[in-house]
């Protein structure tokens, strides 16, 4: 997808939720958040060297901006899948390396971090139509699946086959309902 097709995707999903254009663009935080990830991403992968240099200055001003008005932090070299979607602002933090697949949910108070030692030192990979409660945390060299719901304020440091739903601290697979009906 381009770049106009994954904005568009997402304003789509925030859509679904409710809301018409003025509510989304100029008041939902996470939506802000979102197009700046975007065109951020775009000139990350830029090809043009000293254009690329440039943009990405001010695309990190722009990041700051974003972080200090809304407390979502998304770099620009996080990857991302179609039809993202933030459901509250505040105290979202991705790791730089965070891998997130299509149609996938985050709440308010995520942290998605490095951790582990050795060759389990790394940041997790996350599957398509994957819920993420409100203060969820995902931490290591882990493979969350697809359709994995993952309850609030869990901790998540291992890895999660498809559909499982995951509760506690640490996190433990409580079912295999997937994360229909939240996504």
């Amino acid at each position: 997808m381009n770049l106009s097709q994954l904005i568009s995707s997402d304003y789509k999903k925030y859509k679904k939720y409710g809301g018409n254009f003025i509510t989304i663009v100029f008041f939902t935080q996470g939506f802000w958040a979102c197009f700046q990830y975007r065109i951020a991403h775009a000139v990350y992968k830029m090809s043009f060297p000293i254009v690329k240099q440039l943009l990405q200055g001010l695309c990190l001003f722009w990041q700051k901006g974003i972080e200090i008005t809304t407390g979502i932090s998304i770099p620009s070299s996080v990857q991302i899948g179609h039809s993202f979607y933030i459901g509250h602002f505040g105290g979202i933090i991705l790791n730089a390396k965070t891998i997130i697949g299509d149609n996938c949910n985050i709440s308010q108070g995520v942290t998605i971090g490095v951790s582990g030692l050795g060759e389990k030192r790394g940041v997790p990979r996350i599957g398509n139509n994957v819920y993420i409660g409100a203060n969820a945390v995902l931490a290591g060299n882990i493979i969350v699946e697809d359709n994995v719901l993952i309850a609030a304020c869990s901790l998540v440091n291992t890895n999660v086959t498809a559909n499982g739903v995951m509760l506690g601290v640490p996190a433990i697979k409580v079912s295999e309902k997937s994360s229909e009906g939240y996504i």
